[in-house]
């Protein structure tokens, strides 16, 4: 909308605009111009759109470049346009945008992926993904608002073609009918719009600081527990109370004493290297610096194939999208064939840690869970490496540590790679770095962890409901905007 229709929308008063009435939606048209008709009807944005951008391409040397990905669709804006060589323009870099453009993405309408073009890109390039609104006898901010809607969103998920690459046609979107109304009207519930949704986006904004805080809080009590500095070392209080007590160095002994007798692999068994410690940090008295190879035995899983679909033995698979941070999301389950051979190395037993091989994604890369048990006789895909503590004991320690920022350093250290990928594999899990408290020590951690967690847990449900609220009043405002009841 411009600056002068700005200062001329007003907010309708003490007025149901049950004139305007009729919801957005599929009808026909009834007028072919909201300009002097009467409101109460409707008229499909194809009606009130340029029926063709042009689509003349990049003309100059470089040129800036929106796509689809650079929208985002929380906030409805672009925010990732790119400047390219025009050598080196996409085959999709066609449409020539102009201020005030609603740009409508055609694949995957679920996602409502729309955006208006402002004025620092007038003369941008748009990929032809999207389907551009170019208004004609309407107000740009009237259409931006109409293909937000749910009804909108609803109607072309409907329409939808393609099942790996779903997608809508620019005469679905053109062929979507919203209420007639003049302009004057359009601008006072553009206006009106505009007024609710900045209320709103600053209890969202309130809510977002709160969720940001609440990620930091949880990093810096994960980064303390990981540091010592969380619960008195086992050290001092032995010392406190004159005791003994069995120490990181001691408890590694122990473990690989127990690691040796229980072996169970092919050929001879392999004492797993020590870290070379030298350019480790110093760590609490009484801890100890050791290789996650030294704790654990690391175990790649299976690749699904259609070999496996005719085995009888058919068992629930563990994948990537199950395992996520602290958090196992069992709702889907796929099945794979595993032959009896296979099984003594592929089932999954309860305090098992579930690590994330990766996409390349930094982000994601080594994201992990320690499995509950809650699936019997469960086997893992291979983009997921099971990591089996020696001692089932240390499984919430470990968990902690490879998330917590001193962890996550160790992750991104062996899993990056010169092409810029992050990856892991078995090797590069067993080569993570881990510091290694007293084992009364670990419970103490994990249990003081676990109790502020819970504080933080609960303040991220509330947040995540009231940011959901937020969603839903907006739909609802759009849905009153555009039925004369704002």
């Amino acid at each position: 909308m411009t600056k002068s229709a700005k200062s001329k929308a007003q907010a309708p008063k003490g007025r149901n605009n049950s004139a305007q009435g009729n919801a957005l939606g599929n009808a026909p048209p009834e007028v072919q111009s909201p300009e002097g008709a009467k409101e109460g009807g409707k008229i499909s944005i194809g009606d009130v759109t340029e029926t063709r951008v042009e689509q003349t391409g990049p003309q100059a040397r470089q040129f800036t470049y929106v796509d689809i990905g650079s929208i985002d669709r929380e906030t409805k804006r672009i925010i990732d346009p790119k400047v390219l060589p025009s050598s080196k323009a996409p085959s999709r870099a066609k449409q020539l945008l102009k201020t005030g453009d609603v740009l409508v993405s055609m694949t995957r309408p679920n996602l409502n992926a729309v955006a208006i073009v402002p004025p620092d890109l007038d003369g941008a390039i748009g990929s032809t993904g999207f389907h551009v609104l170019r208004a004609r006898n309407a107000e740009f901010g009237f259409l931006f608002y109409a293909v937000q809607s749910t009804e909108f969103i609803d109607a072309m998920c409907l329409k939808v073609q393609g099942a790996l690459y779903p997608a809508v046609r620019p005469r679905d979107i053109s062929s979507f009918c919203i209420p007639t109304a003049s302009l004057a009207q359009q601008r006072r519930i553009v206006a009106e719009i505009e007024k609710q949704f900045t209320r709103l986006e600053v209890g969202v904004a309130a809510l977002r600081r709160v969720q940001a805080n609440v990620k930091r809080y949880r990093a810096a009590v994960l980064k303390a527990a990981c540091e010592g500095r969380l619960v008195p070392t086992e050290a001092e209080l032995a010392r406190t109370e004159g005791r003994p007590f069995e120490s990181g160095p001691q408890l590694l002994a122990r473990i690989l004493t127990e690691r040796r007798k229980n072996w169970l692999g092919r050929g001879k068994y392999k004492e797993p290297e020590a870290p070379d410690a030298s350019g480790l940090p110093a760590v609490p008295e009484g801890w100890a610096w050791c290789r996650l190879e030294q704790l654990c035995l690391i175990v790649g899983g299976l690749t699904k194939n259609p070999k496996r679909a005719q085995l009888p033995n058919q068992l629930p698979y563990l994948r990537v999208a199950n395992v996520y941070a602290n958090e196992l999301r069992l709702g889907e389950i796929e099945h794979i064939g595993v032959s009896e051979a296979e099984l003594p190395k592929l089932l999954v037993e309860k305090g098992d840690l579930l690590i994330v091989e990766g996409n390349g994604s930094k982000d994601q890369i080594g994201r992990l869970a320690v499995w509950d048990g809650s699936i019997e006789s469960c086997v893992h895909q291979n983009h997921l490496i099971k990591a089996r503590p020696v001692d089932v004991a240390l499984s919430k320690w470990l968990l902690n540590w490879l998330l917590s920022p001193n962890g996550r350093h160790f992750i991104e250290l062996v899993a990056s790679s010169t092409s810029g990928l992050y990856t892991l594999s078995t090797g590069k899990v067993g080569d993570l770095m881990v510091a290694l408290p007293p084992l009364a020590e670990q419970t103490r951690i994990v249990a003081e962890v676990e109790r502020r967690l819970s504080v933080v847990e609960e303040l991220e449900a509330v947040v995540t409901i009231n940011l959901q609220r937020a969603t839903r009043l907006r739909q609802s405002i759009l849905q009153k905007a555009f039925t004369g009841e704002l």
